[in-house]
């Protein structure tokens, strides 16, 4: 005896069943992978500007590029690596590369000419200040 599974159609779409488990299984195994190398952001703002916490862990600082286009701010970082053992009769090369690409817009209100980055402990921080024009004021009562 054998155990098959049935899904029932759906009277709008008939196939949307099928087209579901499709997409399902391509996530399970090219999207995981995918996303995996997409580092998580955080973005905060507060009264000065905004600031983006990126977690890339075991990048070096050399390899991160930080572009300003406009309004759109571009984060990415390329890293290969390339091992080559021999021991006599064999040889044995491995290479790694990894990479990834965000970009984010800006407000209109920053200040582009004053952005900073650093990269410790496995965390990028760039820190984009708003305009002066836009900070908040207090104004005294006379």
């Amino acid at each position: 005896m054998a155990l098959v599974r049935f899904n029932q159609p759906s009277s709008v779409f008939p196939y949307r069943n099928l087209l579901n488990e499709l997409l399902n299984d391509f996530n399970t195994s090219v999207g995981q992978d995918y996303r995996s190398n997409i580092p998580a952001v955080n973005v905060h703002e507060n009264e000065t500007g905004y600031t983006l916490e990126v977690a890339a862990p075991g990048q070096q600082k050399e390899n991160f590029n930080i572009n300003l286009d406009g309004r759109v701010l571009t984060i990415s970082s390329e890293q290969k690596e390339e091992k080559k053992e021999e021991n006599g009769k064999w040889t044995r090369k491995e290479f790694n590369y990894s990479s990834f690409k965000r970009s984010f817009t800006l407000p209109e209100n920053v200040n582009a000419e004053n952005i900073e980055a650093t990269y410790e402990n496995g965390v990028l921080v760039v820190v984009v200040p708003k305009a002066e024009e836009v900070k908040p004021k207090s104004i005294a009562i006379k």
